[in-house]
């Protein structure tokens, strides 16, 4: 058995990457004071939806992810967050950078937010690789917000042998959107069979179609219950992961 404290630092991001640093190193710091290990900021905490992403991508050993692999190393935490990086189409790749002591590794976000009359696709290229890494003796897959609606890719973590799956998020707001997310975080869980870990952006007001954040980041249960959530402002959820109860649940319901 492995316990684990993780922690979802559920912030705002504006247009600034320098600032937004200042931001997640802030919640980091904060998150880890308070006993967490494994702390995950959002989607696009380098910079919100809405920015011109190309002029702010950065390679993952440009200034924003350095920043976050010093006060990883300093903390001896592991940091996940979400950022943009260069494509070589001229687009961008909507990245989760993972950094910490002996883990470093990175997914690009495979199903793109081509819905609700966004076009993500537009200016970022989708990734085509599964990601898991391990950390404290636990495997932890790595998704982003819309793949949420893809069951497929829970269930291939899963299988994958994922006991905790984290899902950095900026979440669009509108009629039905919250109970979506909600449905669709404990759903993904239920599918990996694994704890699921999802931190979105707070709630920002809606501009246009760009998905800003409805906050309510949460900790669910490998059977899809709720084990921590938040509300709609800036926060930091805390829980703790316990791979024994991946390990029953697997065994009592064999679905994988």
């Amino acid at each position: 058995m492995t316990l684990l404290r993780v922690a979802a630092a559920q912030v705002t991001a504006g247009p600034d990457p320098a600032a937004n640093l200042s931001t997640a190193t802030d919640a980091v710091r904060a998150a880890a004071a308070d006993g967490a290990s494994l702390i995950v900021l959002p989607e696009a905490v380098l910079a919100r939806f809405g920015t011109d992403l190309r002029a702010v991508a950065e390679p993952l050993d440009g200034p924003f992810a350095t920043g976050l692999r010093k006060v990883a190393a300093e903390l001896e935490v592991v940091v996940v967050a979400g950022l943009f990086e260069p494509a070589t189409d001229g687009r961008v790749h909507n990245t989760l950078l993972v950094t910490g002591p002996g883990v470093e590794t990175a997914y690009r976000k495979i199903h793109l937010y081509d819905a609700f009359g966004s076009r993500e696709s537009d200016t970022v290229a989708p990734g085509n690789e599964l990601v898991t890494f391990s950390y404290r003796d636990v495997t932890i897959g790595l998704a982003t917000c819309y793949d949420l609606r893809f069951a497929d890719q829970f269930t291939a973590l899963g299988r994958a042998g994922a006991e905790l799956v984290v899902v950095p998020a900026s979440w669009g707001a509108g009629p039905g959107k919250e109970e979506q997310w909600h449905l669709l975080t404990r759903a993904r869980a239920a599918d990996a069979q694994a704890w699921l870990l999802a931190c979105d952006q707070a709630y920002v007001p809606p501009v246009g179609t760009d998905p800003l954040g409805v906050g309510r980041s949460s900790l669910t249960t490998p059977l899809g219950q709720t084990s921590a959530r938040l509300g709609a402002a800036a926060g930091v959820l805390h829980g703790v992961v316990d791979t024994e109860v991946v390990a029953a649940v697997r065994q009592r319901v064999p679905i994988l």
